[in-house]
């Protein structure tokens, strides 16, 4: 391509931050690269931006190839475009963040990767490319919106116990909650449904199982009501 005599060469990429949560951890699906650069290294999975393609269909085309989902939440994060991110040349990305029920995949592995995984956020450490940096600024970005929009919702399963529920709060901010507290503030958004079940197959008393109500999160948002944790 060129712009009056320059000649430059350009390639657009997703870059997709899938978070996943398991009752206890927060956690990424990475893969593992078949192919070089960086063969055998953990990345993100990601792809180039086809020329007939939308941009945001492409992180939904990777999310579709990886865990066979449709409609998963998708949340755009930031364009990362250092000159030498890439080694085999210019390559400008699109970080986006999901947030998924890790119980509902199976991931499998795409064309260049040999394996995909869930693995810890907090075990994670060198990533290839600018990964890392581009994890780090996707989990703050989604610690922020996870306190003033009910989003963490879509990592639980569709009945869930306040305590999961402040689990995973607990897991996203990577902070203690206090428990009369959360479960004072989250009762009193009136968001939750009691569906009249409770726990099976635990050791300890069953607990209650609630499930998140999004109408009427809409009906009192629309009122003026803003989610805060």
């Amino acid at each position: 391509m060129s712009l009056g005599n320059i000649e430059f060469t350009t390639a657009f990429s997703v870059d997709n931050v899938i978070f996943g949560f398991d009752d206890a951890d927060l956690k990424i699906l990475l893969i593992k690269r078949a192919e070089e650069p960086f063969a055998n290294h953990w990345a993100l999975p990601g792809a180039l931006v086809y020329h007939d393609e939308n941009l945001r269909d492409a992180p939904m085309r990777v999310l579709k190839e990886l865990t066979g989902l449709n409609n998963v939440f998708l949340e755009q994060v930031k364009t990362f475009g250092k000159v030498n991110r890439h080694p085999s040349g210019r390559v400008i990305t699109i970080a986006y963040y999901s947030l998924i029920n890790i119980h509902k995949v199976a991931p499998q592995a795409m064309s260049f990767a040999e394996e995909v995984s869930w693995i810890k956020i907090k075990d994670v450490d060198t990533l290839a490319f600018d990964h890392k940096e581009i994890l780090e600024y996707s989990l703050d970005k989604l610690r922020r919106d996870v306190k003033l929009r009910p989003i963490g919702f879509e990592l639980l399963p569709d009945t869930f116990t306040l305590s999961q529920l402040q689990s995973l709060y607990e897991a996203v901010l990577d902070k203690e909650l206090d428990k009369r507290n959360f479960r004072k503030k989250i009762l009193s958004m009136k968001l939750l449904l009691d569906v009249k079940e409770y726990q099976q197959g635990v050791a300890h008393r069953p607990a209650k199982l609630f499930s998140f109500d999004p109408e009427r999160y809409l009906t009192l948002k629309s009122e003026g009501f803003n989610f805060e944790i």
